[in-house]
C-alpha cells in the first residue's frame, strides 16, 4: 500500500512537470515566433536603407578621387599647394627666429649660466681634492721610506709569505711524485 502512494505521488510531480514544460514549451515558441517576426522585418528595413543611401554614397567622391583631380590640375597651382605645405610647417619656426629676445629667452639664458658657472665650480673643486689628496699622500709615503722599525715589520712579513709558499709547493711536488 505504501509503494502505492509513494508511486501516486511521484506520478502526480512528474505529470505536473511535464505539463509545465509542455505550457514553458508552447509559450517560448510564441516568443520564438514573434522575435524572427522582428529579425525579419528589421533585415528588411536594412535592405530599404542600404538601396536608398547607395546612390549618395556612391556620389561621394573618395581621397582617390581628390588626388586624381590634383593630378590634373596645371602645373603652377599644384606647384602652389605643394608649397603651401612646407611653409604651413616651418612657419611657427620662422616666427620665432624673427621675433626678438623675449622675458623667457633673458630667464632661460640666466638659468643655463648659473647652471654653467656651477658645473664649472664644481668640477674645480674635485680638481683641487684629486691636485690635494694626491700631495697628502706622496708626503706620507715620503715620510713612511725612512721608517726603519716598518720597514723591518714588512721584510719579516714578507718573508714568512715566502717561506710558506715554498713549504707548500715542496709539498704539492712531493705528493705528485
Amino acid at each position: 500500500m505504501e509503494k502505492d502512494q509513494v508511486y501516486k505521488e511521484k506520478r502526480e510531480k512528474h505529470d505536473a512537470s511535464l505539463a509545465e514544460l509542455q505550457q514553458l514549451k508552447t509559450t517560448n515558441g510564441e516568443k520564438i515566433a514573434g522575435l524572427e517576426n522582428q529579425i525579419a522585418d528589421l533585415n528588411t528595413e536594412y535592405s530599404e536603407v542600404v538601396q536608398n543611401t547607395q546612390p549618395i554614397i556612391d556620389g561621394f567622391d573618395g581621397l582617390m578621387a581628390r588626388i586624381n583631380a590634383l593630378g590634373e590640375l596645371p602645373w603652377f597651382p599644384s606647384f602652389f599647394i605643394f608649397l603651401l605645405f612646407p611653409a604651413i610647417e616651418t612657419s611657427p619656426i620662422i616666427a620665432k627666429l624673427l621675433a626678438p629676445k623675449g622675458e623667457y629667452d633673458v630667464k632661460l639664458e640666466e638659468q643655463e649660466s648659473i647652471l654653467s658657472s656651477w658645473v664649472a665650480q664644481k668640477v674645480a673643486q674635485r680638481q683641487l681634492i684629486v691636485s690635494t689628496d694626491g700631495d697628502i699622500n706622496q708626503k706620507i709615503y715620503e715620510d713612511l721610506k725612512g721608517e726603519e722599525e716598518l720597514y723591518g715589520y714588512k721584510k719579516q712579513k714578507a718573508e714568512e709569505l715566502l717561506r710558506l709558499q715554498a713549504d707548500k709547493f715542496h709539498e704539492i711536488q712531493v705528493k705528485n711524485l
